[in-house]
């Protein structure tokens, strides 16, 4: 299996961060953070916990973990009530021998059970699933079957339509059975998992929780709060409308992606999605390694001109992006906001593009694989 395949992106970083300081490591689960964790550890299973495995919890609960010195893993730890005020004593105490990795499925910053501050004593990552950078891929056909499988690592090696398509219904499923029971006081599970059913096939549109609630038959509030639930576990993100001055930009509807784009079925919107959840990737290593204020958002106004992407730093815009399945004309919406902010590099992406070049209008036009090997 090439080197590239094994060494996760972070996994330099995760070991640089580890010798300063704790280190917790989210991202969506089986996206490799179990994998790199043992990498970590060099196999050595005493030095791994998971917290839902019933022998490493009750070692854990009777303090027999080897924490003296050394890398501990502690994996889904974040499902243990007192978690924070554990491993806060650990480090306090043996903070200069000890290395402590957390991972977790969820976002870890949000479960905060016990009030423990546990400030200026963590570094955050967040691991996402493969992207057409990390795996160095170079065509337009290696595109597509990025495309295609997805980016997570068991379906992306397997390679397999009906295998991919199984790993996602069950990927699915074990969000609403598992990590939705384990960690949210909710109730209705059936409804939950009738939202995740619903959700991609609106993908690349404002979503309208109005309509949800209409469709599900709850209050608006049931809607937000399960949306906000799938957004913690890692299930799927909203990006908010980019409202720059001058310009009247909508200011209230996000527009949501899954970390698995193989749900979503329409050819325009999963590719749209692919190329969200790359350049996630790269604000958020921007982010968790640089310390940069990255964020990306989407543009439309009330004339109804359209970016898909916004990239932007400090709260301001660096990068325009719009998604294409064949090589055609600009965008409408790129154009008109490129006319209006002509400083800011605009970008269309193709994905049957087999050509890098810029427009006459000063907008740059490239293949899918040029532009995602940019990042990360």
């Amino acid at each position: 299996m090439p080197k590239k395949l094994v060494e996760r992106y972070l996994f330099p970083q995760v070991k640089k961060d580890l010798k300063q300081k704790m280190v917790f490591l989210g991202g969506p689960r089986q996206s490799g953070k179990t994998t790199l964790a043992k990498m970590l550890a060099e196999n050595d299973q005493k030095r791994y916990c998971n917290w839902d495995d019933d022998g490493d919890r009750e070692l854990l609960l009777k303090g027999l973990l080897p924490v003296d010195e050394g890398l501990i893993i502690l994996d889904e730890i974040h499902k243990y009530r007192f978690w924070r005020r554990l491993v806060k004593g650990w480090f306090d105490k043996k903070g200069d021998v000890l290395r402590i990795l957390v991972t977790g499925s969820a976002r870890l910053d949000h479960y905060r059970h016990g009030g423990d501050s546990l400030q200026g004593r963590y570094h955050f990552l967040r691991l996402h699933p493969f992207s057409v950078a990390e795996l160095g891929l170079s065509s337009v056909n290696e595109v597509k079957a990025l495309l295609a499988f997805g980016g997570f690592p068991e379906p992306y090696l397997l390679k397999s339509e009906v295998e991919t398509r199984r790993w996602s219904r069950e990927f699915r499923t074990r969000i609403v059975k598992d990590e939705v029971r384990d960690l949210e006081r909710v109730m209705d599970l059936g409804l939950i998992e009738r939202l995740c059913i619903r959700l991609p096939d609106l993908v690349g549109s404002p979503l309208s929780i109005n309509s949800l609630r209409e469709d599900l038959q709850v209050s608006h509030i049931a809607v937000s709060h399960w949306l906000e639930i799938l957004e913690r576990l890692y299930f799927i993100f909203r990006l908010p409308p980019f409202g720059p001055p001058k310009i009247r930009a909508v200011k209230k509807e996000c527009k949501h992606y899954h970390f698995d784009w193989t749900q979503v079925r329409e050819p325009g919107p999963k590719f749209e999605n692919m190329v969200a959840c790359h350049l996630l990737k790269w604000c958020n290593y921007l982010e968790d390694t640089q310390g940069r204020g990255m964020e990306l958002r989407y543009f439309r106004d009330v004339d109804l001109h359209e970016v898909d992407f916004v990239v932007l730093e400090d709260g301001k815009p660096t990068l325009f992006v719009e998604c294409k399945i064949k090589d055609q004309d600009i965008g409408k919406g790129l154009l008109f906001l490129h006319e209006r902010m002509p400083g800011i590099p605009a970008v269309q992406v193709v994905l049957d593009g087999v050509g890098d070049y810029k427009h006459v209008k000063g907008i740059r036009i490239c293949g899918a694989h040029f532009f995602l090997n940019e990042l990360v």
